[in-house]
């Protein structure tokens, strides 16, 4: 048996997909897509954009969940950082990882105050808020410092811009073999270009159709 699938965060998982997709944003809709795009690849002015989305949920896929879970569990995962928290679906999938491993610590971050409000009612709901620490605000400060010493998985799936920044941040923190999970890399080409590169300690590759999962090699 597993928490994922099995009362409470089977039945809450599958409400929360189903009220993300039901959710609308009419102020984001009104933005072209040309202005999106500047947007999301903008380190300046990201947080513009991210006003627009703040009643969206923004959540990983189903198989991008699973996916999180998967590895989370098998390399026995005890310490995870999270970037863009959002309404907690993504956060949810790895806590019942953590809680399946026997226990730990899931940092998030999320800079909008009525997600990171909402996230923690659903961790509440889900049993797992004893494993998680959202950190609320700009994640450049709140996960600037306090962090474990060893960090076995990173999920970047915030501002798109700023995924770099995050790795930088928690780089020294990750343990060999530590996975870093990269959500919409479409929008991220300087940090692709980072992973793939050998000298920077990290064997990288594709998966799926925007995502990169990268290991960190020492």
């Amino acid at each position: 048996m597993s928490s994922l699938t099995t009362a409470p965060l089977a039945p809450l998982i599958e409400r929360l997909y189903a009220q993300a997709s039901a959710a609308t944003s009419p102020v984001l809709a009104s933005v072209s897509s040309e202005e999106r795009d500047r947007l999301m690849h903008s380190k300046t002015e990201y947080l513009a954009l991210y006003s627009m989305l703040k009643d969206l949920w923004l959540p990983v896929s189903r198989e991008t969940g699973a996916l999180l879970y998967m590895l989370a569990r098998s390399t026995q995962a005890r310490t995870i950082v999270e970037f863009g928290t959002s309404f907690g679906l993504s956060t949810l999938h790895l806590a019942a990882a953590l809680r399946d491993n026997g226990g730990g610590v899931l940092i998030g971050s999320e800079f909008e105050a009525s997600k990171v409000e909402l996230a923690r009612e659903h961790f509440i709901e889900g049993g797992v808020s004893d494993l998680i620490n959202i950190r609320e605000g700009d994640a450049l400060v709140s996960l600037a410092s306090d962090l474990p010493d060893r960090v076995d998985l990173l999920l970047l799936d915030g501002a798109k811009a700023l995924y770099g920044d995050v790795l930088n941040l928690v780089e020294r923190h990750l343990r060999p073999g530590a996975l870093v999970v990269a959500d919409n890399t479409d929008y991220c080409p300087e940090y692709l270009v980072y992973v793939r590169a050998p000298e920077n300690g990290y064997l990288s590759v594709p998966f799926s159709d925007d995502i990169e999962l990268s290991m960190r090699l020492g």
